[in-house]
């Protein structure tokens, strides 16, 4: 029986369904906290983009940032593109979103900051009949390593099949600190990197440094991204891959990576190994 509570996973879900408590926006061009026209809102227990408030999208990038920052876990959740793109909305950003991981936060940003120095698993919609993948990887202030080397491009794509229409999507990121990244689409893994870190460019506004170059980055804050297309989400969860390691605890967890020895919860009269 405690084998099977040990691994029973306990997944947690960010989003209550009901409003953005916990989330914090940051738009470009705005302080934390102010969620311009409403661009990020709560419909029929999803956490939806829109920009049916905007005269022209105006750079405008947003985030909303979860209230807690995390190192080790495995994310989970579900996205669809919808409707069409904000006017003035930049080429590249049709059925373009993401979820942003090992992030600033923001309090943190700048208030014409466009981006949070963070990495990117990129979210890309099909137009019908061209290949596009998505979960891909971008890198706004940072790098990462692959095959044991420093890659420095902005953005790689995955392996990921094409997902055309408004059809939902299931995307999955396992994260192990400063060590390893793995993206998955619809349960098929299509991306691998290592080692995230601070350097590159592609930020603009930055209100101060971020680190300094090569710094590994081991946790930070998660955010949904507002790209200039209507999106929406649902079934935000976590499974921390972080907590007690001592079997003799009430609260181990066979499947942690990570060992907290703080978490540990004892039955009276028990002793920590």
């Amino acid at each position: 029986m405690q084998a099977q509570r040990s691994a029973r996973e306990e997944w947690v879900s960010l989003f209550n369904g009901r409003d953005l408590t916990g989330w914090t926006p940051k738009i470009r061009y705005h302080e934390a906290g102010d969620n311009f026209v409403n661009t990020f809102r709560v419909e029929n227990k999803k956490i939806v983009v829109r920009y049916d408030g905007y005269d022209r999208f105006d750079e405008r990038f947003g985030h909303l940032f979860y209230e807690k920052p995390f190192g080790y876990y495995r994310l989970k959740l579900e996205y669809r593109f919808v409707g069409e793109q904000a006017k003035e909305g930049p080429g590249w950003a049709v059925r373009n979103s993401g979820v942003m991981l090992h992030g600033q936060t923001p309090q943190s940003m700048g208030k014409d900051q466009d981006f949070p120095v963070s990495i990117e698993v990129q979210f890309l919609g099909g137009n019908g009949k061209d290949p596009r993948s998505t979960c891909n990887l971008c890198t706004p202030g940072t790098n990462v390593e692959m095959n044991g080397k420093l890659f420095t491009p902005h953005c790689v794509n995955s392996k990921s099949q094409t997902y055309h229409g408004d059809q939902w999507v299931r995307a999955e990121v396992l994260v192990l600190g400063d060590s390893l990244i793995r993206h998955y689409a619809n349960g098929e893994e299509v991306l691998s990197y290592q080692r995230p870190q601070i350097g590159g460019g592609n930020v603009s506004g930055l209100a101060a440094p971020v680190g300094h170059p090569g710094l590994l980055l081991g946790s930070g804050t998660i955010s949904l991204q507002s790209e200039s297309h209507p999106v929406e989400f649902r079934k935000i969860e976590i499974l921390e891959l972080e907590g007690c390691m001592d079997p003799a605890a009430m609260n181990y967890k066979s499947y942690y990576v990570k060992s907290k020895p703080g978490d540990c919860r004892y039955r009276r009269g028990r002793q920590p190994k």
